[in-house]
């Protein structure tokens, strides 16, 4: 770990520690994800073989100091959903079938704003589209193996964590140094690629996946479109990742790799083989319910890719959550967490760039009903981007969501 890392490691490590001194004696929900992920869970909810989804998010975001320039934009995202129990609708045993369209605006904020390169708000997405998302269907193997097939979302079961979907900031949904990887990024929001994958429950705790995508999503020359196009030079990104789930805490580790030929980082751009990364974290009910309910919950993960194809060579985030403020609210949240991006030598000496940035955000989710979720936030960003030439940058922002 370089040493810029462990400095901006120990800033967020010691402000998260202090969080979860003050916020102990309550929290967030315990680890319950499902070994099979998104949309299982919601087939399980009440209702018929049929489950649908409309929820639409608006983020109001500023930069208010710092960053590149000041300014608001307005950013929205609207996610439909339909997940379908096939055995329960049509007796096909062990199969269930899942769509989800998006819509975006299309606006730019960290780009051009506060210039940070972790990406403020997780539905930035530069391009004003109506998407297919995801369109896949899964099939069980026996009772404890399963096989998915279609427009996969790679970040709905792969590198996640519960605690880390209360904040805005994109590291923590899928962490950078695999985001940022590939000729267009892997197969995650807002654009998709085809991919198999598959899961064995080695037990009741231990589960291991794996899938092969390809490794361009959509068509680059069309940013809006809804594209499946597999082509021989495009090659496969692989992944694989070893999860133990236990009542309180998840354990994982993943590995990936791209099977084709990708430019490197350099003055003249020549490809190579071979890019690659491995990522590991732990997420841990701290206090607390361990089925749901109040208490803190908090998460770790590190993540590093290769530096001679990608500009973020180390990767280091994690936060603290509390679920319930006191009996009248038991469904809000608040967290801090911090984001630290080391970049690699060769990015460094091309771009002229510093070693790292560093995000803290605090977040609190107000659940004012059922449909309707109110989110202040707030980040503070260090050295935006890794610029020496860009000052620390502050955002706030407020997230709505409506529907459910």
């Amino acid at each position: 770990m370089s040493d810029s890392m462990r400095a901006t490691a120990a800033t967020g490590a010691g402000l998260v520690g202090a969080a979860a001194l003050a916020l102990w004696p309550c929290g967030a929900p315990a680890q319950t994800q499902r070994p099979t992920g998104y949309p299982r869970s919601a087939n399980e909810r009440e209702g018929g073989p049929v489950t649908t989804s409309a929820v639409y998010t608006a983020d109001v975001i500023a930069d208010v100091a710092g960053g590149r320039a000041r300014g608001v934009r307005y950013l929205d995202n609207l996610d439909l959903q339909v997940a379908v129990d096939a055995e329960r609708l049509v007796g096909w045993r062990g199969a269930r079938a899942f769509g989800y369209i998006l819509h975006n605006n299309g606006a730019r904020f960290s780009p051009a704003l506060a210039g940070d390169f972790q990406i403020a708000s997780n539905i930035e997405t530069g391009v004003r589209a109506t998407r297919l998302f995801e369109a896949w269907l899964e099939q069980d193997i026996g009772r404890s193996a399963s096989v998915k097939a279609g427009l996969y979302n790679l970040n709905s079961e792969f590198d996640t964590t519960l605690s880390g979907t209360l904040f805005l900031l994109s590291s923590h949904g899928m962490g950078p140094d695999i985001a940022q990887s590939g000729r267009r990024g892997p197969s995650i929001f807002p654009v998709t690629s085809v991919a198999v994958r598959g899961e064995v429950a080695l037990d009741d705790r231990w589960l291991v996946r794996a899938a092969v995508l390809d490794a361009v999503p959509g068509d680059p020359a069309h940013p809006a479109a809804t594209a499946i196009r597999l082509r021989r030079r495009d090659g496969a990104l692989v992944i694989a990742e070893l999860a133990r789930l236990g009542t309180r805490t998840k354990l994982a580790v993943g590995s990936w790799r791209y099977l084709a030929r990708l430019p490197r980082l350099q003055d003249e751009p020549r490809e190579g083989d071979g890019s690659r990364g491995a990522y590991a974290l732990v997420e841990h009910q701290l206090h607390g319910a361990v089925r749901g309910g109040a208490g803190v919950s908090g998460w770790l993960r590190y993540g590093v890719a290769d530096r001679r194809y990608n500009p973020a060579a180390q990767y280091l985030g994690g936060g603290v959550v509390r679920t319930g403020i006191g009996a009248a609210r038991p469904d809000d949240q608040i967290g801090l967490s911090f984001a630290a991006v080391s970049f690699g030598s060769r990015y460094r000496r091309i771009e002229r760039t510093g070693p790292g940035e560093l995000i803290v955000e605090a977040a609190y989710r107000l659940v004012a009903r059922s449909w309707l979720v109110i989110e202040p936030d707030v980040q503070w960003v260090a050295s935006p981007g890794g610029r020496r030439d860009v000052r620390d940058a502050l955002v706030v922002a407020l997230r709505i969501k409506i529907g459910r």
